[in-house]
């Protein structure tokens, strides 16, 4: 994604909605410009546009989640990225930051298999023929896009991969990651089981407060991939549960 994009991106989250005019003057280029930037920023489900208007998603959409902090979160991608091994066979959870990992081994070209519960991320790298898809079962929440449930589970009895990557929506020093839907949970518990390592990718404001439901304990995770707005007292916890970590 261009600077130019980003930018875009930044302003439209900050005004919600906003024209696409004022977007061209704010940025010194031409309408002309702007509409092409626009359309490939809404063809990647980033933004909406709506009679001369460019207007972020709705905060129950996933792509509303996926424009929030996105350069940030393609930082933390590329870096998850660079451990994913030519041939390998990795679990994804859902997450924002995880749909970015995906989409990164794609644009490398890299033959990945990827296991996971997400049809938002199938659908998002289904363009990449590098990529090999293999979909759990289970019952679909349509609100986020993926299974769940004793079916996903069962499922996922059947594999076991070197490389689990998730995300997470809150941390505690003392009782580790937390998330805000207990199916989900489940369905991560029991991916962590079948991984020889688990790899967190979250930007830093995930760390300020525990959410709903404890997702992994610290012994659990194996490193946490974040960016450099992390606090000093929040790296050395995650350090003193000997989680690596990796800053971007």
């Amino acid at each position: 994604m261009s600077k130019r994009s980003e930018q875009i991106l930044e302003i439209v989250n900050q005004h919600k909605k906003i024209e696409v005019n004022e977007l061209a003057n704010q940025l010194k280029v031409s309408k002309v410009t702007i509409r092409k930037d626009l359309t490939e920023l809404e063809n990647k489900g980033l933004l909406r546009r709506q009679h001369g208007y460019a207007i972020i998603n709705s905060p129950d959409n996933l792509n509303f989640r996926l424009a929030q902090n996105y350069e940030t979160k393609l930082r933390i991608a590329q870096a998850a990225a660079e451990q994913v091994a030519e041939n390998a066979t990795i679990m994804i959870e859902s997450g924002s930051t995880c749909v970015l990992l995906a989409d990164q081994l794609g644009q490398q070209g890299k033959h990945v298999t990827i296991i996971t519960n997400s049809y938002f991320i199938a659908h998002y790298v289904e363009k990449y023929p590098a990529i090999t898809i293999i979909l759990l079962g289970g019952k679909y929440q349509p609100e986020s896009e993926v299974v769940v449930g004793p079916l996903t589970k069962m499922t996922l009895a059947n594999f076991h991969v070197g490389q689990l990557f998730i995300g997470t929506d809150g941390y505690d020093a003392q009782t580790g990651f937390y998330s805000n839907d207990l199916m989900r949970v489940e369905i991560v518990q029991a991916m962590a089981a079948q991984a020889s390592s688990v790899t967190v990718l979250t930007d830093s404001s995930k760390f300020t407060a525990p959410n709903t439901v404890k997702q992994l304990s610290p012994d659990q995770v194996t490193q946490v991939i974040t960016d450099k707005g992390l606090q000093k007292d929040q790296a050395a916890s995650l350090r003193k549960q000997h989680i690596k970590l990796v800053l971007v």
